[in-house]
């Protein structure tokens, strides 16, 4: 089992910069994978970006590719996500995910994730 704290979260103006923190605690002997999804007022969840167990590989959604970077911390039992260039559209609810068998194939899928933090609201203003 995993626990996942997400930190960090805030409110911004646009073309700010912030990053979020998730720090792992519980089974983290095994490696594992993490990532972030969100969730925009009236909006479905959607997947943010996920980092592998070594870090070396890295994904994103297209709507944050070169704005948003995932990585991990020396230990691996922290994942981190720095945005920058901040837009109105980035608001939402940003949850934390692990996966102990993410599917490479499938990264983008929230059912690839047992294992998700309470989130933490990020608020971007116009």
């Amino acid at each position: 089992q995993l626990q996942l704290v997400e930190s960090g979260g805030g409110l911004v103006q646009a073309g700010d910069s912030l990053r979020l923190s998730c720090a792992a605690s519980g089974r983290t002997f095994s490696p594992y994978s993490m990532g972030w999804f969100r969730r925009a007022p009236g909006k479905e969840r959607e997947f943010v970006a996920a980092i592998r167990e070594s870090g070396e590989t890295t994904y994103y959604a297209d709507s944050v590719k070169g704005r948003f970077t995932v990585s991990r911390g020396n230990a691996k039992t922290t994942v981190y996500l720095q945005m920058s260039s901040l837009k109105p559209d980035d608001t939402a609810v940003y949850y934390c995910v692990a996966s102990f068998s993410l599917d490479s194939g499938a990264y983008y899928r929230a059912m690839e994730y047992d294992y998700w933090g309470q989130g933490t609201q990020v608020t971007v203003s116009s």
